[in-house]
């Protein structure tokens, strides 16, 4: 019932039965007999490893266990319990990004194995059908093949097929020996300029080019073979379990993205090495500051000078709660310690260089995420929206920033490209619009069945659209313009435009609807997302919500056409200046349609919306000249009364523009081109509108 008695310790006893006594450990027992016997009350097999009790005082059938994975509760005295997979809170060891489209972040994660997650999920938010197991233990690595994202490395050491599902172990050495040694969380990683080269590291370093099937020793054991008990060890320093050996292993390794042979390698008792040649030979570069039992987290390579690199250290079990992140510039012949601005009683655990702009650098604390524009002299919160939450690893993937921690799962920055291009000049700026990353014509939300339930816990999705970023230095109105290369405007907006908040529309619960977008004109850093849409929407008289909704998310249709994938410029009109940046949009990389399919789809689209809005306005004219004259027959038939009850009935404006907006949202609905019944309808109907439009305009005259 106790099967590790140093993490269980938990007795509870039923508050109006003292006979009746639970525990927790691997499983949760529960006692009738004031302890003589026990029967499970809650468990799994692999041990869902449960902490605390607490059981409700005036009610005792209410109970809440708290668990790695979460907490459950029962109101029914265990008949039934909660659930914990509505609670963010995986506890993520580290995190790696494969190369799928969209991309997947993948870590194990303490007593509930592995996980890849996708950043976009095609239901219009990240859901749990978005998340699946990895095939690797708990613990550490998952590193996907760069090559084949569908395989995925881990743990000490496996690769897992997604395809399959199959699961096979292929570490240098099945078993452990004394010259073999390796802990829970073990560095596996392909090399950053040969994809396929992957290394993990026991007390030595290995790599491969099989898949694992053949491995090559790289190093001796760069582990301490003797050391000094720390003091903080205290009375225990005597003890068998302190004396000095060598046990340790190498916790961390850093292939240079400059040069191939380049690698450094840290360990978990405190010895830092390099070498220069892919493993020949190794250098001892250990800091002085670097004593036994510390812990070299993470070693970061630097991505644009081979003799820079960057290490976190974790001093924990020195009882040593200040941060130590390091840094060299000469390959460990000396390094400095660069804290300036983390607060002293945060552990970092993680630090990286952006691959993009040299000097800015992020780091991950117990609490938060930290960023540093030169090099680590000085470093700034970068919480934002982030829970106080161990940061146990973080990585830049293209232009995201994607964290891993410890409790909370995985977090996304997306589209950290004005940390990139700010400096002191432009924060002084009056007014400044960043450079638009490229722009993705991705569909937000392709559900066709019901919507999860807004009870469902889900993460967003990446802004819809392009994301433009912009700086106000003093409050004032601001314009932002789409333009395309013929110099048309695709769409504007303006901070003078009142944006109204939500309400029930139809049957429409405001909960799911999507707030209009709004520019602000505050002073300040803004990010603004263009939908990639066309302005304006046409003219329909039933718009409505799509099945295919997200809760606070789901934009009313049919807005306007979709834009084309080309060259645009954004153009910012602020504090008196006329701003401009170019933006590209892209299609969706899965889709394969051509340019000119898109073409014939936007035309045909835009001749629709032209109609719906000629419809639509002849029709808000034949009801305004219906209050003069209700008997007139003749405008009664032009109004109609909804779309057609009769095949032979003749066209009219109201079941007309019903017909146009169907056309429309077919046409809009896919990235394909227009079948060619479509086409016929379209032409067919556009040729009856403007003979319907045309008539009524005639008719109009005559009164």
């Amino acid at each position: 019932m106790a099967e590790r008695a140093d993490d269980f310790a938990e007795v509870k006893v039923d508050p109006q039965d003292p006979e009746t006594v639970f525990t927790a450990s691997v499983a949760v027992w529960k006692s009738t007999d004031g302890g003589k016997t026990f029967l499970a009350f809650r468990g799994a097999p692999g041990g869902d490893d449960y902490h605390r009790i607490w059981i409700d005082p005036a009610r005792s059938s209410t109970i809440l266990i708290a668990s790695d994975q979460g907490a459950i509760v029962t109101v029914d005295g265990g008949a039934s319990w909660s659930s914990w997979y509505n609670q963010p809170t995986a506890q993520m060891f580290h995190v790696t990004a494969d190369n799928a489209f969209p991309y997947r972040l993948c870590g194990g994660q303490q007593e509930s194995g592995s996980a890849c997650v996708s950043s976009r999920g095609p239901d219009g938010a990240i859901t749990f059908r978005d998340w699946h197991p990895a095939g690797v233990e708990e613990y550490g690595y998952a590193a996907p093949d760069p090559l084949d994202p569908d395989i995925v490395y881990g743990g000490k050491i496996s690769r897992w097929d997604r395809r399959t599902g199959q699961q096979q172990e292929v570490a240098p050495a099945p078993l452990k020996s004394p010259n073999y040694r390796v802990v829970r969380t073990q560095p596996v990683l392909f090399s950053p300029l040969d994809p396929h080269t992957l290394y993990f590291a026991s007390n030595v370093l290995w790599k491969t080019a099989t898949g694992g099937r053949n491995w090559t020793r790289i190093s001796p054991d760069l582990t301490r073979p003797r050391w000094d008990v720390p003091p903080n060890v205290g009375k225990y320093r005597g003890s068998d379990e302190a004396t000095p050996s060598q046990r340790g292993v190498i916790y961390a390794v850093a292939p240079s993205p400059v040069d191939a042979r380049t690698i450094w390698a840290g360990s978990d008792d405190g010895l830092i090495h390099v070498t220069r040649d892919g493993g020949r030979t190794w250098r001892d570069v250990t800091p002085l500051s670097l004593t036994p039992w510390a812990k070299v987290s993470i070693l970061e390579a630097g991505h644009f000078d081979v003799r820079t690199a960057y290490a976190a250290i974790d001093t924990m079990r020195l009882d040593d709660m200040r941060p130590h992140l390091l840094r060299t510039r000469d390959g460990g012949g000396s390094w400095v310690e660069i804290v300036s601005g983390l607060p002293a009683g945060a552990i970092a655990r993680v630090v990286r260089e952006d691959p993009r702009r040299r000097g800015l650098l992020f780091c991950g604390t117990e609490q938060t995420v930290y960023v540093s524009f030169d090099d680590g002299d000085h470093w700034q919160s970068l919480r934002l929206n982030m829970p106080a939450t161990s940061i146990r690893d973080l990585i830049v993937k293209d232009d995201d920033l994607a964290v891993a921690t410890h409790g909370r799962g995985f977090w996304i920055v997306d589209d950290i490209e004005p940390l990139r291009e700010i400096t002191d000049q432009i924060a002084a700026s009056e007014a400044y619009l960043f450079q638009p990353r490229t722009a993705l014509r991705v569909r937000w939300n392709t559900n066709t069945d019901t919507p999860l339930p807004p009870d469902e816990p889900a993460g967003p999705n990446p802004p819809d659209g392009a994301v433009i970023d912009y700086l106000l230095k003093a409050p004032g109105e601001v314009a932002l313009e789409i333009v395309d290369r013929s110099g048309k405007i695709v769409r504007r907006f303006s901070s003078a435009e009142k944006a109204e908040p939500p309400r029930d529309d139809g049957n429409v619960p405001r909960w799911w609807i999507r707030p209009p977008p709004r520019l602000s004109g505050d002073a300040g850093l803004h990010r603004f997302a263009w939908d990639l849409h066309w302005d304006p929407a046409p003219h329909v008289l039933e718009g409505g919500y799509p099945i295919a909704a997200v809760p606070g998310n789901t934009p009313k249709e049919p807005r306007g056409p979709w834009a084309l994938p080309g060259k645009y410029t954004v153009r910012l009109t602020a504090a008196g200046r006329t701003l401009a940046q170019p933006l590209v949009v892209k299609m969706d990389p899965r889709l394969k349609t051509p340019p000119a399919a898109l073409q014939q789809q936007l035309a045909l689209s835009q001749r629709l919306a032209a109609a719906l809005d000629q419809d639509f306005e002849a029709l808000m004219q034949v009801r305004e000249a219906r209050k003069q004259h209700p008997d007139d027959k003749r405008l009664e038939e032009l109004e109609g009364g909804g779309e057609r009850k009769k095949r032979e009935e003749k066209p009219a404006l109201a079941p007309w523009n019903s017909r146009l907006a169907a056309l429309y949202d077919l046409l809009q609905s896919n990235d394909a081109a227009p079948t060619p019944q479509a086409v016929r309808a379209a032409e067919q109907v556009l040729k009856e509108t403007a003979a319907l439009v045309k008539s009524t305009a005639a008719a109009l005259h005559l009164r």
